[in-house]
């Protein structure tokens, strides 16, 4: 083999090498009552706020009309900013008629890939308000799952949920886990214990998440509640939250988006 074929070769493998992604971002956004209500400006406000993340996890997508059809406008837009993405949707949560939503996941598709399109976890339905979503995703020949949750609100027990939840995790999914959503309670608390003992950790901490309907002193920041927990085969690179506020003059301007920060989290696999 001459030296300049041999050379060409390792250039060659070297680009494969380098082009392959080795980390992942996600992020985790309640987007209140995301469907009709939101505008195509403030849809293009969202696109560019996630549109450096590979994989969005979306909680309360509206059921009803107009739910589905934000998720495919939103992903419409991102496609039109320079990188190709996909969608899913949940099926409507029917634990309790009273808070039915949908979860979503968008993401970008160059690296990242599904072959399946997720499912409710109807077997915790009985324990729960709205189940979680669970979707498989794939980088390259790695798995790892996502599980989307919206939990009831802080003053009807979202514990139980988090508990059953737990044991659901802990006795069926194998593969490495991510666990993203509105948990409506902080990372300390003791509903995380069994997650905790078994080396699952949250992103961030002691960070408030919910939006004030008021501004002063330039705090409109209120709740810890948002987060992504990641287990043990997983290795944190980076994690916060995107404030998208910054002043109390846009409080307003950003509540029209949602009540919520998206929280997020760059990961890699521990191996």
């Amino acid at each position: 083999m001459s030296k300049k074929l041999l050379f060409l070769i390792v250039l060659f493998c070297q680009s494969i090498l380098f082009s392959q992604k080795k980390d992942i971002q996600l992020v985790s956004w309640n987007i209140r009552d995301f469907g009709k209500t939101k505008s195509r400006e403030e849809l293009n406000q969202i696109a560019d706020i996630v549109k450096h993340t590979d994989i969005l996890a979306i909680q309360e997508v509206v059921a009803g009309f107009g739910g589905a059809q934000a998720v495919a406008k939103l992903t419409d837009i991102l496609n039109r900013k320079g990188s190709k993405w996909d969608y899913v949707i949940s099926a409507p949560t029917h634990s309790s008629k009273f808070v039915t939503e949908r979860y979503a996941f968008i993401w970008k598709t160059k690296h990242i890939k599904i072959k399946n399109r997720g499912r409710l976890i109807a077997e915790i339905d009985a324990t729960v308000d709205r189940e979680p979503f669970l979707l498989d995703f794939y980088l390259g020949q790695k798995k790892f799952s996502i599980l989307n949750f919206h939990s009831r609100p802080y003053n009807k027990n979202p514990q139980d949920e988090v508990k059953a939840i737990s044991k659901y995790v802990l006795n069926s999914i194998q593969s490495p886990l991510v666990i993203a959503g509105d948990f409506n309670m902080c990372e300390k608390d003791d509903a995380f214990k069994a997650l905790r003992k078994e080396g699952y950790t949250p992103s961030i901490f002691d960070k408030k998440t919910t939006l004030k309907t008021s501004c002063k002193n330039n705090i409109y920041v209120n709740h810890a509640i948002d987060n992504i927990y990641y287990s043990k085969e997983l290795l944190k690179i980076n994690s916060g939250i995107i404030d998208f506020v910054k002043f109390c003059d846009n409080l307003e301007m950003a509540r029209k988006l949602s009540d919520h920060l998206p929280v997020y989290l760059v990961f890699s696999f521990d191996n």
